[in-house]
């Protein structure tokens, strides 16, 4: 149940980018679920091989490497969904910024402490 309400969360978050920033479009509420089941997959799967693979970088930059790693994936995943458009790297990273925030926020409200 936990899984199911952060997952409407994060995509009411992605629901919200396009009124935040200005070069994120996302068609509907449909697509904001499937761009939120998609960036859920990506952050357990892709994103610790990234940051196993670039760690170098990330121990250099101080970890906020990261940003960029978030910032790439939300860019990437949103160049293959249809409804979703991210006109460059600088709305990706500041759309990746805010939907980390969310699903924090979400992981907080959510949990049973």
């Amino acid at each position: 149940m936990r899984l199911l309400a952060k997952w409407i969360l994060v995509a009411l978050a992605f629901l919200s980018l396009p009124s935040i920033i200005d070069g994120i479009v996302i068609a509907s509420f449909t697509t904001a679920l499937i761009i939120a089941f998609f960036w859920g997959l990506a952050s357990i799967t892709i994103r610790p091989v990234l940051n196993l693979v670039l760690l170098p970088v990330n121990v250099l930059t101080l970890g906020l490497f990261s940003f960029v790693i978030n910032a790439l994936l939300f860019w990437g995943i949103g160049s293959f969904i249809k409804g979703v458009e991210v006109s460059g790297f600088v709305p990706a990273l500041l759309g990746s910024l805010i939907i980390s925030v969310a699903g924090f926020v979400a992981d907080k409200l959510l949990s049973k402490d």
